[in-house]
């Protein structure tokens, strides 16, 4: 499936904004079981390029001007580099997470101990399954939520009362993309870039509603996880391999950062997977 893309206004002024970000280095990364479409324990993973390749991901972040935090990796947790998954942080209250999977399951505990200890002291501990900004993804003046393989809807709502921001719901339907930040991304706090095959024909329809100006992606750049993304209002970190999208983004006003992430795509995590965004606002 090929999707034209919608065009921004042109006129649009691209502004970046300093963000600060948490990251865990995967010294201990490997494939060694299957809880999406991505992972292959077979052809395992070469934990050595996923360090290098990660590192690359650090120092485009450091390069853009942003601030980089850092998460002590535990042995035994191979995902644990996937920090986005840690939590949902909005206005310096962090709503934990909750795995589906008993192999990730320590994760959440271990990012909640690393945020209270580190500046933000309002820690939910959530009675609802939800991986954090896998399935949370923050605008000026909406949540939007995925469900539908991880994320609980009971969760959204959780977060809602908690956070106190409105929180919108969107049902994936395409194993592939198993988390909202796989087939979507912010790229400002009032727009988006998605993949609509990702969605349910309902989901479609509020994001056509909401978002009349997003950029499409085509299901090639999907596919290689293009949407797993970080825009800081201009610069745009993205999988090199969607060469589509980083084509639209750059005739939209934005300045793509292609990275290289194709070892950690063999667990099914991109850039946005690798980084956790501790909003104090």
């Amino acid at each position: 499936m090929t999707v034209s893309p919608a065009m921004e206004p042109t006129s649009a002024i691209r502004t970046a904004q300093r963000r600060h970000y948490l990251m865990c280095r995967p010294e201990h990364f490997a494939v060694t079981y299957k809880i999406n479409p991505w992972m292959d324990p077979e052809a395992g993973a070469d934990a050595g390029l996923a360090v290098a390749q990660w590192e690359a991901l650090r120092a485009a972040y450091v390069a853009l001007g942003h601030q980089v935090s850092m998460i002590d990796p535990i042995p035994g947790l191979p995902d644990m580099v996937f920090a986005a998954n840690g939590a949902l942080v909005v206005g310096g209250r962090v709503y934990g997470a909750s795995f589906t999977h008993a192999e990730r399951k320590a994760e959440g505990p271990a990012y909640a101990a690393w945020l209270r200890d580190n500046g933000f002291p309002e820690v939910l501990e959530p009675v609802h399954t939800n991986e954090g900004e896998g399935d949370f993804l923050t605008l000026d003046g909406v949540i939007l939520a995925g469900t539908g393989f991880r994320t609980d809807m009971a969760a959204h709502q959780e977060a809602q009362e908690f956070l106190g921001r409105p929180v919108v719901t969107l049902r994936l339907v395409d194993p592939r993309f198993y988390h909202l930040d796989t087939a979507l991304f912010p790229l400002s706090g009032d727009n988006v870039a998605y993949y609509p095959g990702a969605f349910s024909p309902g989901s479609r329809a509020v994001l056509e509603s909401l978002f009349p100006n997003a950029l499409i992606a085509a299901e090639e750049d999907a596919a290689v996880l293009g949407l797993n993304a970080v825009c800081d209002g201009r610069n745009v970190v993205i999988n090199a391999e969607a060469e589509g999208l980083i084509k639209t983004l750059d005739a939209n006003g934005f300045s793509p950062v292609p990275v290289d992430l194709s070892e950690l795509r063999k667990a099914g995590g991109g850039p946005k997977c690798c980084t956790l965004e501790l909003r104090t606002a």
